[in-house]
């Protein structure tokens, strides 16, 4: 009997297990949100290495799964473990764009001599927007936020809206990816300066943080499987003009 394929049984099971916690979270049954919740991210860096994506991804999606886990504690030492297991799987976000990402799209911005005027105005117009976000945010936040957390919330806040910034390079998933990632945190961090919040914050915490990983996700797989067939495509035409 054949098998059916990994990563079709992954990428379903990641389904569930959001529709589940999703679930759990309207119906307020917190049972059901501290099971579902540490399965999302191994479940979606299982399906990245049956489809034999980038190890950095993989990477980056288990310190999500870290900080995941960190933040089902109620504690404030777990928020800042939390923090920091995100931070590194930022990182790696970055130095994972930093190696697929096409950059030239922002002309001069990275030195690239054949940008177009309007490729550096478009880099220019997000760097300019991303940076304003963040400014603005931590402005607002600095405040409220209690004296213990201004430094690490602000300190993450910037790498996080680079994370952003960067995925941009990689494509529309991506950069889509990257925006939700840094709403999530942006609600997140809200909560924690005792802001006034949305009805259910937690559930739209998690249903733009799981939009985000899984857009990431697409993204980089879509750039890097293309250069993989690319590269195959061009060795088989290697092959064939050698021995014709």
């Amino acid at each position: 009997m054949t098998r059916p394929p990994a990563s079709p049984l992954l990428i379903g099971a990641f389904a569930v297990a959001a529709a589940g916690d999703l679930g759990a979270l309207l119906a307020d049954f917190d049972p059901g949100h501290a099971v579902c919740k540490p399965l999302l991210m191994p479940l979606l860096a299982a399906y990245v290495a049956v489809r034999g994506g980038p190890r950095l991804l993989v990477a980056a999606l288990l310190c999500g799964w870290g900080g995941d886990t960190f933040l089902l504690l109620d504690a404030d030492p777990a928020f800042l473990a939390g923090m920091g297991s995100f931070a590194a799987g930022h990182v790696c976000y970055l130095v994972l764009f930093r190696r697929h990402g096409d950059f030239r799209r922002y002309g001069d911005l990275r030195r690239y001599a054949d940008g177009s005027g309007a490729a550096r105005a478009r880099g220019t117009a997000l760097v300019a927007g991303y940076a304003l976000a963040l400014a603005v945010t931590v402005a607002l936040l600095w405040p409220d936020l209690p004296a213990d957390m201004r430094g690490p919330v602000a300190g993450y806040s910037l790498l996080l809206t680079a994370m952003a910034f960067g995925a941009t390079a990689i494509g529309p998933a991506a950069a889509a990816g990257g925006a939700l990632f840094l709403l999530s945190d942006t609600l997140i961090a809200t909560g924690v300066a005792e802001w006034p919040q949305l009805p259910r914050p937690d559930f739209a915490i998690m249903l733009t943080y799981i939009a985000a990983q899984f857009l990431l996700v697409r993204g980089v797989l879509t750039v890097t499987g293309g250069r993989q067939e690319s590269g195959r495509a061009y060795g088989e035409r290697r092959m064939t003009s050698t021995t014709s």
